[in-house]
């Protein structure tokens, strides 16, 4: 559904959140059968960052709905960018991106209480950065307002300004179009004294009718800064709400997390019931928000972080080198065969790039400063991973059989305790689902699981 848009000064940020102008893959382990990705939710930006000691590439994602005549966006920018570090990439790639790294729902099937059998738990255990020309051609007007460089880059024209005070920045942004919200100067005067250069983009519609689609493709820009941040603040002047960030870094280190928030992890590894297995997209919102209340709404959360070089289970295969090289990851080949990666078990070398998912739900009460990072030389796995486990249906008789079956209603009883504390749903409500499902608190019948599995759903007694 479109949102009308008024004209404001919106989210010009690297969050982007775009500012208007007018108004089952088998895993090793067990099975992967679903993932929760960004479509979850609405009002929700992705931002991927490879960052290399100060070489910096951030790629991101535009939500935008609405006329493409009333877009533009606003981002802070440490220095000026020329035209070769301004790119369009597509969408495609950080969809990818966000399919390998999103949380995902995993199934498994108990054994034969007859056998003797352990079963064992899955272990979680740029290319060169522009120099800048000083003699790039500047224009200065009665605001105070420099523009130091134009460019048209795929549908986007593109500005970049510096100004001397933020009344001559929103002054120049009103006499082109914009109309700022309340507390957006305070904002911008903020940015102004720290040197900030300001990224304006605002679509061609002759170019973007030329490429023949319907969306906006993500915008790229590489620089070179000592600072590794993310400018979310400009997006909460006049947000709706709150806002939800998707941020994918790739580094060669190791795991990124922030240094002026805390860094949470999501709770993982939990044995849920199978009933979950159709309702997933709404257990990860509710288990999200139970833990950002948890969090008293200012922690930014860790979803996945793994060496890029493998997965388990793969909610997505790992992305090639060549997508890799277009988010910026310069050290590695090109015109990789993807053909050749195995994604289900670790290949011999290490790609040398390690991902990190973050998820942050913000509004400028509880994240009143921009996201600021650190590289860490933690490579070790994790992942935002919840599990599905179908009880034994056969009819085996021995005493495991019977002790096995004896402890089903109680590890049922647990995972339904597990269920209404991450998500807060009615504890009652679960019980009943489960007892409609395949999970009862009663004796299970005995059931030849394979003739089930085939269809035949005979019963033996």
């Amino acid at each position: 559904m479109k949102r009308s848009l008024k004209k404001s000064l919106f989210a010009a940020t690297a969050a982007i959140t775009a500012i208007t102008v007018t108004g089952g893959a088998v895993a090793f382990c067990g099975f992967y059968v679903a993932k929760a990705d960004t479509k979850l939710f609405n009002k929700a930006s992705k931002v991927a960052i490879m960052r290399d000691n100060d070489r910096t590439v951030i790629t991101m994602a535009n939500d935008y709905q609405g006329d493409l005549k009333e877009f533009a966006m606003v981002i802070p920018v440490p220095v000026v960018l020329e035209e070769e570090q301004i790119h369009v990439t597509q969408n495609a790639i950080l969809d990818h991106l966000d399919a390998y790294t999103a949380p995902r729902l995993v199934e498994y099937f108990d054994e034969d209480p007859c056998v003797q059998y352990e079963y064992e738990r899955m272990s979680q255990s740029a290319g060169p950065v522009m120099e800048f020309d000083d003699d790039a051609v500047k224009k200065k007007d009665g605001f105070g307002v420099t523009i130091e460089a134009e460019y048209t880059v795929g549908e986007y024209d593109i500005q970049i300004l510096s100004a001397d005070q933020s009344d001559g920045l929103a002054g120049w942004l009103v006499q082109n179009g914009y109309k700022l919200p309340d507390g957006a100067e305070a904002t911008l005067e903020s940015y102004i004294k720290q040197n900030t250069k300001f990224f304006v983009a605002k679509v061609n519609l002759e170019e973007q009718a030329e490429t023949g689609l319907k969306y906006l493709r993500p915008l790229q820009i590489a620089f070179e800064s000592p600072k590794f941040m993310l400018p979310i603040r400009l997006g909460t002047v006049n947000a709706d709400g709150k806002q939800e960030l998707f941020v994918f870094t790739l580094t060669r280190s190791g795991r990124v997390e922030t240094t002026n928030y805390r860094t949470a992890k999501l709770p993982t590894g939990m044995d849920i019931p199978l009933y979950v297995k159709g309702e997933f997209g709404d257990f990860y919102k509710s288990m999200f928000e139970q833990q950002v209340k948890k969090e008293n709404e200012r922690a930014v959360f860790l979803e996945y972080a793994w060496d890029m070089n493998w997965c388990d289970p793969c909610a997505a295969d790992p992305l090639s080198h060549n997508e890799l090289r277009e988010l910026g990851v310069y050290w590695v080949g090109g015109n990789t065969d993807q053909s050749q990666i195995q994604p289900r078990r670790p290949m011999p070398q290490a790609r040398d790039v390690f991902v990190t998912r973050l998820h942050v739900s913000y509004d400028a009460e509880h994240f009143p400063e921009d996201l600021m990072f650190k590289e860490t030389g933690d490579r070790s796995n994790y992942q935002g991973r919840y599990v599905l486990r179908h009880p034994y249906k056969g009819d085996s008789q021995c005493e495991a059989a019977d002790n096995y079956r004896a402890e089903l209603p109680k590890r049922f009883e647990k995972e339904a305790q597990t269920l209404a504390n991450l998500t807060g749903w009615d504890i009652d409500t679960i019980r009943d689902k489960m007892n409609k499902g395949e999970q009862s608190f009663e004796e299970p019948e005995k059931t030849n699981w394979w003739d089930r599995l085939w269809g035949n759903d005979k019963k033996e007694g």
